[in-house]
C-alpha cells in the first residue's frame, strides 16, 4: 500500500503542475480552429512543395493535440483530395509541435525540451518528406487511396469530421466574442479534453508507477549510461520503441519522458520518444485499417527512421551549442499543493474551464460526445444543424 501511494502521489503532483498549462493550451488550440475551417485546409495542402509542407506543418500546429484525431484528420483530408506527404506532415505537427505540448515540457523538464520539440518536429517533417519522395513507389500510394476510400472505422472519426469554425465576414475580433464564437470555442475546447483524457491519465499513472516502483540503476543499464558515446547511439534508436509498447500517446507520453530522462535516456533519444506517439501500437493498427498493410509497415519505417534521425540531429546540435541540461539535476514533482503561483494559476484557469464547460453543456454538447467515435458522415450533419448551417 505504501508503493502504491508513493505512486499515486507523484501522479497527483504531476497532474497538478501541468493543470493550468493543459487548459491554456487547449483554450488557444479551441481559439485557432474556431477560425479556421478544415475545408479550407484541403485545398492549401494539394502537393509536396516545401511551401506546403510548411504550412500544413503550421495548420497541424493549430489543431487538435489528440494522436487518434490527428491520425483520422490526416486520413480524411487525404481522402478530400490533400496530398498524402502534406497530409503526414499536418498529422505529425498536429502532436508534436502543439502548444499546451511546449508548455507542459518546459514545466516537467525545462525550455531546453521546449526547444528541442519545436526544433526538431520540422526535421522529422522534412526527413519524412525525402524519405516518402525517394522511396513512396506510385502503386503503393494508389493502394493506399483506395483502402483508404473504404472508409474503415479507427478512432475519433467523428471528433476528427467536426469542422466547429465560426464562418462569416466579420472581423476575427468580432466573430470570436459573439455568442456563436464562444460556442464553438467551448464545444472544440472540451472535444479536446475529451479526446485527449484517456491518455493524458493513462500516462500520468504509468510514469508514477514507474517512478515508484522501477529503480534508477534498471534504466541506467537499460540506457548505457555507463558509455556516454554509447548512450547518445542508443537513445534515439530505443526511445520510440519503448513509446510503441506503452501504450501512450499525445501530451500523456510527457510524464514517462520525465522518468525515462532521469533514469538516463539521452536528449536525442528524449526527443525520439515523445515524437513516436504516431507509433503506438493501437495506432499502427489504424493506418492498417486506413491504408492497408502495406503502407502501414511503410509509415512504421520511414517515421521510425524520421524519428530516430532527428533525435540524433537535436542531440547534436543541442550539444554543440551547450543547451543540454544536467541529467542529474532532473527530478520528479513532489510536493503537491501549496500556495505558489501554480496553485494560483490553476485556480484561474480552473474557472475558466468550468465556463467553458458550462457553455458546452447549455449548447448541445452532450449530443456531440456521444458521436466522437461515431460516422464521420453523422458528426458533420450533426455539427451542421448544432450551428446553423455553419459548417
Amino acid at each position: 500500500m505504501h508503493a502504491i501511494g508513493h505512486a499515486l502521489r507523484i501522479t497527483g503532483a504531476m497532474t497538478w503542475e501541468i493543470a493550468w498549462a493543459l487548459i491554456l493550451g487547449f483554450l488557444l488550440s479551441a481559439i485557432v480552429q474556431a477560425l479556421v475551417r478544415k475545408a479550407t485546409i484541403v485545398r492549401w495542402l494539394g502537393d509536396d512543395r516545401p511551401r506546403t509542407l510548411a504550412l500544413a506543418s503550421g495548420l497541424g500546429a493549430a489543431s487538435s493535440s489528440c494522436s487518434y484525431a490527428a491520425v483520422a484528420l490526416a486520413r480524411s483530408l487525404f481522402r478530400k483530395g490533400a496530398n498524402f506527404t502534406a497530409a503526414m506532415a499536418f498529422e505529425v505537427a498536429s502532436t508534436n509541435l502543439v502548444v499546451e505540448l511546449g508548455i507542459i515540457l518546459a514545466l516537467l523538464m525545462g525550455w531546453q525540451f521546449t526547444a528541442a520539440e519545436f526544433a526538431g518536429g520540422p526535421v522529422m517533417i522534412a526527413l519524412l518528406a525525402v524519405l516518402f519522395r525517394f522511396l513512396l513507389p506510385d502503386r503503393l500510394l494508389r493502394e493506399a487511396r483506395h483502402q483508404a476510400d473504404r472508409g474503415l472505422a479507427g478512432s475519433m472519426e467523428g471528433h476528427a469530421a467536426m469542422d466547429m469554425s465560426v464562418t462569416g465576414d466579420a472581423p476575427l475580433r468580432r466573430r470570436m466574442l459573439s455568442s456563436r464564437g464562444l460556442t464553438c470555442v467551448s464545444h472544440i475546447f472540451v472535444m479536446e479534453w475529451a479526446a485527449i483524457l484517456r491518455d493524458l491519465v493513462g500516462g500520468l499513472l504509468i510514469a508514477g508507477a514507474i517512478a515508484a516502483w522501477v529503480p534508477d540503476s534498471f534504466w541506467q543499464h537499460f540506457f548505457l549510461t555507463g558509455h556516454p558515446l554509447a548512450a547518445k547511439l542508443w537513445g534515439p534508436l530505443i526511445g520510440p520503441l519503448v513509446a510503441m509498447i506503452s501504450f501512450v500517446c499525445s501530451i500523456g507520453n510527457v510524464p514517462l519522458a520525465v522518468v525515462l530522462w532521469k533514469g538516463g535516456i539521452s536528449f536525442g533519444g528524449v526527443v525520439a520518444f515523445i515524437f513516436a506517439d504516431l507509433l503506438i501500437v493501437p495506432i499502427l493498427n489504424i493506418y492498417r485499417k486506413y491504408y492497408g498493410a502495406r503502407m502501414a509497415l511503410f509509415l512504421l519505417g520511414t517515421f521510425y527512421a524520421a524519428m530516430a534521425a532527428a533525435g540524433y540531429v537535436i542531440e547534436l546540435l543541442f550539444g554543440g551549442l551547450g543547451l543540454i541540461p544536467d541529467q542529474h539535476a532532473a527530478t520528479l514533482p513532489t510536493m503537491g499543493v501549496s500556495w505558489n503561483y501554480t496553485t494560483w494559476l490553476n485556480i484561474v484557469f480552473l474557472m475558466l474551464a468550468a465556463v467553458l464547460v458550462t457553455r458546452f453543456l447549455r449548447t448541445g454538447g452532450r449530443q456531440m460526445l456521444a458521436m466522437m467515435d461515431g460516422a464521420p458522415e453523422e458528426s458533420h450533419d450533426h455539427m451542421a444543424h448544432e450551428h446553423g448551417g455553419t459548417t
